[in-house]
């Protein structure tokens, strides 16, 4: 199954190992080193990072939604791109 992470960006929920925040110095560590391996993907649209998105194959994504917003809709099943509203939000 497919959701919408923010802006117009889907993931496939199935590829999914973790939903976390970015504040601590192990994931910034994590998504630094996956910047300079080329294995993140920025969804965050020049926004503020929210939260990570581990994958199954080593890649990072980065949303501007918080995590349990994407939690949510990953555990609700809701897909893409059902709510918009949280985007609209961060717009105002």
């Amino acid at each position: 199954m497919l959701i919408h992470i923010g802006f117009g960006n889907i993931v496939n929920t199935s590829k999914i190992i973790a939903i976390v925040s970015p504040e601590s110095a192990p994931v910034k560590r994590l998504v630094q080193n996956a910047k300079e391996k080329g294995m993140a993907i920025d969804a965050t649209q020049g926004r503020k990072t929210k939260s990570v998105l581990v994958m199954e194959n080593s890649q990072v994504v980065l949303s501007a939604l918080l995590p349990e917003t994407i939690a949510g809709r990953v555990q609700t099943g809701q897909e893409a791109p059902a709510l918009e509203d949280e985007e609209q939000r961060m717009e105002a």
